[in-house]
């Protein structure tokens, strides 16, 4: 077993009720097999699996998690609503599935390692058409050039303007935004144009 001296320190200055959950599951895991390893990622315990994430588990002051790396095939379908992790919040040991259950979950996020199949993600969602505010479009077409920039630009861009002007609280912040907006049209800059070259 190789286990990382910071994780023994973690589970230490872990609360007392959560201790043995953590030792319990880093147990079960390293029983699972020898060439799992320890880390510490993200402030929190990992066990990698050559090289990759498998698992990881975590201590908050009234509950623990642990959750596999890959969500498609090794735990539970889904994420356990309002905890971290696919098992919820646990606050005893009773709350994880007996050992033989979690290394046969443990082997599946092995095995999905040694594919090397990659994690499916959901495809993005195409938002939604802004409708172009009277207000903007009337300055803008006051000004030619800006017209002309604003208009040339990719959809992305002229969303990020949109969004800019409807998110004004204020009816004074909406046209103070209305005309920088213009003026930066005017000369074929995005609303990140100071980042653009970062």
């Amino acid at each position: 077993m190789q286990h990382d001296p910071r994780v023994d320190a973690y589970i230490a200055k872990s609360a007392p009720f959560a201790q043995p959950i953590l030792t319990h599951v880093r147990d079960v895991v390293h029983r699972a097999s020898p060439e799992i390893t320890e880390a510490i990622k993200w402030s929190m315990p990992f066990f990698d699996y050559k090289g990759a994430p498998l698992a990881n588990m975590a201590a908050f002051k009234a509950h623990a998690a642990f959750g596999f790396w890959r969500r498609d095939g090794a735990g539970p379908e889904s994420e356990a609503a309002g905890a971290m992790g696919q098992f919820g919040k646990l606050t005893g040991i009773a709350d994880l599935p007996d050992e033989e259950t979690m290394i046969g979950m443990i082997h599946r996020a092995m095995a999905l390692i040694d594919s090397g199949a990659k994690t499916k993600r959901p495809p993005k969602q195409a938002k939604p058409d802004l409708t172009m505010p009277d207000d903007l479009r009337t300055a803008l077409d006051a000004v030619p050039s800006a017209a002309g920039y604003f208009d040339a630009f990719p959809p992305g861009a002229r969303r990020e303007y949109v969004e800019w002007i409807v998110e004004a609280k204020q009816p004074a912040t909406r046209v103070k935004r209305i005309g920088q907006a213009v003026e930066w049209c005017a000369e074929n800059k995005r609303r990140h144009w100071k980042y653009q070259n970062c």
